[in-house]
């Protein structure tokens, strides 16, 4: 359903990308999106590229399409940059992939800060290399005070390690006797991942048509719409966050209630 309606774009052509954001603003807008940037490689392969070219124009399409997230109001961006399993790449590929993070936040971060975004992580930051952490850090420094939407990038994450150590810290405090295993419910769980202040994610996108979860947010998309897209992820532009925008905006949410009704 959605790549059809990604392939209506000359039946759009005459329907300004303004006129667009401002009919997704008047309905119900996802307050956490969660994307997997998928297909950078194919992207590349395409066109005869190394991979890491791939890579570098898909930073391009994380700036395009957090400002268009901002813009529409989404309150949470978390975007899976580098997953647990990604250091099995060959190590040429891997070395670019932690130059990004210092390359994109040391080119927008002015940007980033003027449009009160503030810059978040989850993963095990110290396996990062150093200069990857300090450009993390740094971001989230200089943002720490803005109030607007959270650009939130997953890093060396995975969400079956972050499962395991929810449960050490909570097998920690029962032998304490800070907790009671009695007590421990979602709230308690929730509370101990690396999400516990956030929403949980409303919709989740994948791109370049791998129909997976890949170890990513395993608990917290429970009741999350899905949304798969062939469109590799440095093709993802504007247009294509709105249709799915508007898809998601079509759906009824139930959360498990038969009865239920509407976007909630």
């Amino acid at each position: 359903m959605l790549n059809k309606l990604m392939r209506k774009k000359s039946m759009e052509s005459d329907i300004s990308l303004t006129e667009q954001i401002a009919n997704v603003k008047s309905r119900q807008i996802p307050a956490h999106v969660a994307i997997i940037m998928d297909g950078n490689g194919r992207w590349a392969k395409k066109r005869n590229l190394p991979r890491i070219a791939g890579h570098h124009e898909g930073m391009k399409t994380v700036r395009k399409i957090a400002r268009i997230a901002n813009d529409i109001g989404i309150k949470v961006l978390t975007l899976y940059a580098f997953s647990t399993e990604n250091w099995k790449r060959p190590k040429l590929e891997i070395d670019f992939l932690m130059k990004l993070p210092g390359e994109f936040l040391n080119t927008y971060l002015s940007e980033l800060i003027e449009e009160n975004v503030k810059v978040e992580m989850i993963g095990n930051v110290n396996l990062l290399p150093e200069h990857t952490k300090q450009a993390i850090q740094k971001a989230i420094e200089a943002t720490k005070h803005n109030d607007g939407m959270i650009l939130n990038f997953a890093m060396n994450y995975g969400s079956r390690l972050e499962i395991i150590q929810c449960m050490q810290a909570l097998a920690e405090k029962t032998a304490n006797g800070d907790l009671n295993w009695e007590d421990i419910n979602e709230d308690v769980v929730n509370s101990h991942l690396m999400t516990a202040h956030l929403p949980e994610p409303d919709l989740l996108i994948r791109t370049s048509g791998e129909v997976r979860l890949s170890n990513f947010m395993l608990w917290q998309l429970a009741y999350a719409e899905f949304s798969f897209t062939d469109v590799l992820w440095p093709d993802f532009d504007e247009q294509c966050l709105l249709n799915v925008l508007q898809d998601f905006q079509s759906r009824s949410r139930r959360f498990g209630n038969v009865e239920g009704e509407g976007v909630e």
